[in-house]
């Protein structure tokens, strides 16, 4: 734990460095111009010091440097700068007494000295004759009193700044070495775009809307960015097939930002050890703690590479999650191959190899080890839940050949009630190869429709990841249905029977209860996890978020002992505990597999150099094209995140090592100069408005008129703040 905490004291360390730089370079810029035109620097802040209050401070010739108290970014204040246009004939007045003590201080022609003195007289002066006073009365070392252009030099010194540092982190991120995964599929979520247009696991996609991808983010950026309503077009290749694939997905616009639901793609080898933990005893385990795979014994190792699974050969993760799929009630047998000794990682040679393909090496001498998994009974409750509409249909599907349709109700199957809907996708497996008469009810029709469909054999399975409305997917059939809230059958002898549950009751929240501290230190130490943990989850239900099925998903791996807390729609609460069925196993054995990636190294100082500008390129337009999206409301404003998300992000991309954190400090930079050249007054941006007017008319903007929307930008940057505050203290609802 000692060098654990070692280990995150440098992260942190490291994240403030490299936030505290990009500050640092912004306000650098504008100071060194800002000598450069002869204009004095009163201070150089990193941080604001509200009220007067600061962590230090210390003077260095004539300007003021520290380090305040709210750290939201940084100042250099000059001379004669004044952000309140209501205050500039104050700061004018200030800047003409400064003059004239120099003017007669250094001698300089009496005429011009009059002059000064006799409009400093006149305290009326019209402020629309600002800009002939300019020349006369500020102070030669003034920001005021400087031209136009030197001014705008200025002001965009630190937007350049950022530029350029985003580019040199860049361009040493990749000559060190990046670590990034492969654009391809590692999982379907259920019933998502990806899913409905039929992809697979261990595609990879090689092209989207048109452009070559290489790398996961692509995929991310052009889904969330990229043409939302007309969908995303992808160009795929598929293990086995020669020919390139074409499909378009229609990206989910229920979430905060768009997705077409895809994980990104892994290895057959189990997690390997975390090289930026510092303490062996906070790496993730190989293995789900108390499953199958972690009870199988001899045990699985961090980076065993599984090469054989239920007596056939594996050399892709889709073939490990299809022999997981079509053998959920057999024990498996998994061979594995184990390095004797030193690291192993199984990574992509390059981003263009084949998805998966696993490079020998580097072993010393591997060894093959033979382990029988059991099966996994599924954990239940006793509730069979009300099967609700088809909520999509998967492309050259037996469903879509048969004519089923989104809003289908299935009644019958085979004559039949369809049963428990969850499960149905299992029942529907044993009967692949056959044929099924489904009885459906369609909108808009009288009497019920009868559809014959061939079931096919199912290659992966599909897990809810979060607390979201996921529907149920039947593979064999290519369809996605909801489980709605109400019980439609009790299992009698279950738990839920022993505690009363009816047929027709609709729940309306449940919470799982992890089980006592008594029951988890005995479990600590049957299973060996010293660290083993695990936290209540309240799921709340309604008619818009039928979570039937994240229920189950989430009960599947949690701890013996946990107990399930419900609240029903007439005011009654029960607490059930969990029991293994006998007819219905959960194909996924606790396995957790490595994920695909490669190193992306500049060759050579030209190559980082063209991948740092590439970077720097697309960092700044990515935001441009996020403000484009959230203004037409095509992505959420709640997707945004502020200091407390941006300092986890940043934490997150030190923990991967020094290169991906350089990659964050690129975007952040990036982004930062596009922000802060928004055209919003009181951002440089604003300012650099202002003194385009000012160029064009030669003599500032009328002073109502700054004021006015000095105050609107002011209202604006402070929502914002509040904002984005709220979403990161969870104040705000991202939901």
């Amino acid at each position: 734990m000692g060098l654990y905490l070692i280990g995150f004291s440098l992260a942190v360390l490291k994240v403030a460095v490299g936030l505290g730089m990009v500050i640092f370079v912004h306000e650098l810029g504008h100071f060194l111009v800002a000598k450069l035109c002869g204009v004095k620097c009163e201070k150089f802040y990193l941080g604001f010091d509200i009220g007067g209050w600061k962590f230090c401070k210390f003077t260095w010739g004539e300007t003021e440097y520290g380090i305040g108290i709210l750290p939201l970014g940084g100042y250099v204040k000059m001379l004669g700068q004044e952000d309140n246009p209501a205050r500039l004939q104050e700061e004018l007045e200030r800047a003409k007494s400064h003059g004239k003590e120099e003017a007669d201080t250094e001698n300089k022609d009496e005429n011009r000295a009059k002059n000064r003195a006799k409009n400093g007289q006149d305290e009326q002066a019209d402020t629309e004759t600002v800009a002939e006073a300019e020349a006369a009365l500020y102070d030669p070392r003034s920001f005021l009193a400087q031209s136009v252009p030197k001014r705008m030099a200025i002001i965009s010194a630190g937007v350049v700044m950022n530029v350029i540092f985003a580019f040199v982190m860049a361009a040493i991120a990749y000559g060190m070495g990046v670590k990034q995964m492969p654009c391809g599929v590692g999982a379907l979520a259920p019933g998502q775009g990806a899913w409905q247009a039929d992809l697979k696991v261990d595609d990879r996609i090689v092209e989207i809307a048109g452009k070559p991808v290489h790398q996961f983010r692509d995929l991310q950026t052009s889904v969330s960015l990229g043409d939302i309503d007309g969908g995303i077009s992808l160009v795929i290749r598929r293990p086995g097939v020669q020919q390139e694939l074409t499909a378009t997905v229609m990206p989910d616009r229920t979430w905060l930002v768009p997705r077409i639901g895809i994980s990104n793609p892994r290895t057959t080898s189990l997690l390997g050890r975390d090289e930026m933990l510092w303490s062996k005893e906070m790496d993730i385990p190989p293995v789900g703690p108390g499953s199958p795979a972690d009870l199988a014994r001899p045990r699985f190792h961090h980076g065993d590479r599984i090469v054989e699974i239920g007596g056939s050969p594996v050399d892709r993760f889709g073939q490990i999650r299809a022999q997981l799929t079509q053998h959920p009630d057999e024990p498996l047998s998994v061979t594995v191959e184990r390095a004797e000794k030193g690291p192993r990682f199984n990574l992509c040679e390059a981003p263009s190899g084949p998805l998966g393909q696993i490079k020998p090496g580097p072993f010393f001498g591997p060894e093959r080890i033979t382990i029988e998994v059991a099966p996994r009974p599924m954990k239940r409750l006793g509730l069979v839940m009300e099967m609700g509409p088809v909520t999509a249909v998967q492309d050259h599907s037996p469903a879509a050949r048969a004519g089923i349709k989104p809003g289908d109700r299935i009644e019958k199957i085979d004559g039949r009630t369809p049963g428990d809907p969850m499960t149905l996708p299992d029942r529907l497996r044993k009967q692949a190869g056959g044929t099924v008469t489904l009885t459906i009810r369609r909108e808009g029709t009288d009497r019920p429709i009868e559809l014959g469909a061939a079931l096919r054999q199912p290659m992966t399975f599909e897990v809810p990841i979060d607390d979201t409305n996921w529907p149920v997917t039947a593979n064999s059939l290519g369809i996605a249905y909801r489980v709605e809230n109400r019980v439609e059958r009790v299992i009698s002898g279950s738990p839920a029977a022993a505690a009363g549950v009816k047929v027709g009751d609709v729940l309306t929240r449940a919470t799982l209860l992890p089980p006592d501290e008594q029951t988890i230190e005995k479990l600590k130490t049957e299973y060996e996890k010293p660290q083993l943990t695990q936290t209540e989850l309240a799921l709340d239900f309604s008619p818009e978020k039928p979570l039937w099925p994240i229920l189950i998903a989430v009960l599947q791996s949690g701890l013996p002992g946990t107990r399930v807390e419900f609240d029903l729609k007439d005011g009654r609460s029960m607490t059930l505990k969990p029991y293994e069925a006998t007819d219905w196993f959960n194909p996924e054995r606790g396995f957790r597999f490595e994920a695909v990636s490669f190193d992306r190294k500049a060759s050579s100082p030209s190559e980082a150099v063209e991948l740092g500008a590439a970077e720097t390129i697309e960092s700044m337009t990515l935001v441009l094209r996020m403000l484009h999206k959230v203004g037409t409301q095509q992505v959420s404003a709640k997707a945004f995140g502020g200091p407390v998300e941006i300092a986890k992000a940043a934490y997150r991309s030190a923990s991967r090592g020094t290169a991906r954190l350089l990659l964050f400090l690129t975007l952040l930079s990036a982004n930062l100069a596009v922000l802060n050249f928004l055209p919003i007054p009181l951002l440089d941006g604003g300012h650099m408005v202002f003194l385009v007017w000012e160029g064009i008319r030669g003599k500032p903007a009328n002073e109502r008129v700054q004021v006015v929307l000095t105050y609107l930008g002011l209202a604006f940057i402070l929502g914002l703040m509040v904002w984005v505050i709220g979403l990161d203290f969870g104040l705000i609802s991202r939901q």
